[in-house]
C-alpha cells in the first residue's frame, strides 16, 4: 500500500527533524519526506493538516496478561487499546501464566500479536526460573525466541551471589537485564509510600530505602558485572540522583519512569480508592518533582505506562486486598501530552521521551521517522482533545483517569505502513 500524507508537522526526536512535510510511504517503509519519490503514485492519501506525524510510540512495560489472565485482558485487547493511545511497539513483561521462562510461551505470544496485528510485540522474558529468584531460566534460548530482554520484576533473587552470577552470565551474551528495584524486606507488606498520608490512613508504609537501598545493590552489580542494565519503574527523587550519579561515572545504565509517577502523588490515596494502589507506590510531590526533573534533563530517557489491567472484581475489595495497577496504555500519548501542557517539556522533547529514548534502551528497531525506516507513524491532533473512557478498548477499566479531558488526540496509528487504528 502506498500512502501520502499531506501537510503533517513532521517530527523526528532522533534526528531533530521538525517542520511541515508530506511522508510519503511504500513497502511498509517511510520512502520520503516533503518530496515524492520518482514514480510514486498514492493509492491512499491522508490530509494531516493541523496533525503531527511523530514515530509511533515505543512503551516499555504493557502486561497483556495472555497467557494464563484472560478475564484481565488478552493480546487482542490490550494491543489495540495500546494502537489507540498511539503505540506501535510495546514489550510485554514475564508475568504469564505459565511464566515467560521457555521460548514456546514467548513464541505463543508472538504468534498471537502476529495475528491481532494491531502492534509489534517484544517479549519481555523471565530472568529466573518461574521468577523464583533461584536458577537461571534459559536466556540465551528466549533471546533465540525473540526476547529482547530480561527481568524478574519485584521478585528479588535469594541472594546476591547467585543475582551476581546470573549479571555475569548475561553481560557475556551482551543481554539486557531490567531492574525493578526494590528490597523486598523493607517494602514486605506495605500499601503506600511511607509518610503523613499513609499514617493519617492507616495503612502499611513502604519507605523510600526500599528502593534506594536496592538501588544502590544493583548498580554497584551492573558495574562489576559490566551488564547492560536498564532501571524500570522509578519512583524516588534520590533514585533519580543515584542513576544520574551511575551515568555520570560511565556505566551503560538506561531508566523509565511510569507516567502516572509523573502525575500522581500519594496523596490521591486520600479516599481510599484502590485505582490508585499500585506497585511500587506513588510517593511525595517533591519525589514527582525530582522524576521529573530527571525526566526533562535525559536522566530518565523513557516514559512508559506500566500498562496493568485488572477486571472489575479486582479493584473492589478494601484498599489492602486490591491488586495493584492501572490501565493506562490507550492514555498514553493524551496524559503525556499533559506534561507539555504544564509546560514541563516542550513537544519534541515529549516525543524523544516515548519514542527513540525508549527504543534505545532496549535496542528495538523502532522509534525513528525518517526515510527508509518502517513506517510506525503517529498522526494526532495536538489541539484537540480526548475523553478518556469514550471508547474503551481494554478489558481492564481499572484507571483513574476515566472521564477526564486529556490534551491531545491520537487520529491514526500505522504499523509498517498500514493503519491499525483510526478513530
Amino acid at each position: 500500500m502506498r500512502i501520502r500524507i499531506l501537510a503533517a508537522r513532521v517530527i523526528d526526536p532522533a534526528s531533530g527533524f521538525d517542520q511541515q512535510a508530506d511522508l510519503y510511504i511504500e513497502s511498509g517503509k517511510v520512502v520520503g519526506i516533503g518530496q515524492a519519490p520518482t514514480g510514486f503514485v498514492a493509492e491512499q492519501s491522508i490530509d494531516a493538516q493541523g496533525l503531527v506525524a511523530a514515530p509511533g510510540l515505543v512503551d516499555l512495560n504493557v502486561a497483556l496478561r495472555e497467557p494464563g489472565y484472560s478475564r484481565k485482558g488478552s493480546i487482542a485487547s490490550e494491543t489495540l487499546a495500546a494502537a489507540a493511545g498511539g503505540v506501535t511497539s510495546l514489550c510485554c513483561p514475564p508475568f504469564t501464566k505459565p511464566v515467560l521462562d521457555t521460548p514456546a510461551v514467548a513464541e505463543l505470544i508472538l504468534d498471537r500479536a502476529r495475528e491481532a496485528g494491531h502492534t509489534k510485540v517484544f517479549p519481555i522474558g523471565a530472568f529466573s526460573k518461574g521468577l523464583e529468584g533461584e536458577q537461571l531460566a534459559e536466556l540465551v534460548a528466549l533471546r533465540d525466541a525473540g526476547c529482547v530482554a530480561f527481568s524478574n520484576g519485584l521478585d528479588n533473587f535469594r541472594n546476591n551471589r547467585t543475582l551476581r552470577r546470573a549479571l555475569e552470565y548475561a553481560a557475556t551474551f551482551d543481554l539486557t537485564v531490567i531492574f525493578h528495584s526494590q528490597d523486598h524486606d523493607l517494602a514486605e507488606d506495605g500499601l503506600a509510600h511511607e509518610g503523613p498520608t499513609a499514617s493519617f490512613l492507616g495503612l502499611p508504609g513502604i519507605p523510600e530505602t526500599a528502593e534506594t537501598v536496592a538501588l544502590a545493590r544493583d548498580l554497584l552489580l551492573v558495574e562489576q558485572t559490566g551488564v547492560r542494565a536498564h532501571f524500570s519503574q522509578l519512583t524516588s527523587a534520590r533514585g533519580a540522583q543515584l542513576i544520574a550519579d551511575a551515568q555520570a561515572r560511565g556505566l551503560p545504565v538506561t531508566a523509565d519512569v511510569a507516567l502516572y509517577q509523573l502525575i500522581l502523588t500519594d496523596e490521591a490515596l486520600s479516599d481510599f480508592s484502590s485505582l490508585y494502589h499500585v506497585q511500587p507506590p506513588l510517593r511525595t510531590a517533591a519525589d514527582r518533582d525530582g522524576l521529573r526533573a530527571a525526566l526533562k534533563s535525559g536522566v530518565i530517557s523513557a516514559i512508559a505506562s506500566h500498562h496493568q489491567p485488572h477486571e472489575r472484581d479486582a479493584k473492589l475489595a478494601p484498599f489492602g486486598a486490591t491488586e495493584p495497577g492501572i490501565s493506562s496504555v490507550q492514555l498514553l500519548l493524551p496524559l503525556a501530552m499533559s506534561l507539555v501542557q504544564d509546560g514541563l517539556l516542550d513537544l519534541p522533547t515529549l516525543l524523544a521521551r516515548l519514542s527513540c529514548g525508549p527504543a534505545d534502551a532496549l535496542r528495538l528497531p523502532a522509534g525513528k521517522l525518517s526515510v527508509g525506516a518502517q513506517a510506525d507513524v503517529l498522526l494526532f491532533d495536538p489541539q484537540a482533545s480526548t475523553v478518556a473512557g469514550e471508547a474503551w478498548y481494554s478489558k481492564g477499566d481499572n484507571c483513574p483517569f476515566i472521564g477526564h479531558c486529556l490534551p491531545g488526540a491520537v487520529r491514526y496509528t500505522l504499523v509498517d505502513g498500514r493503519i491499525s487504528y483510526q478513530a
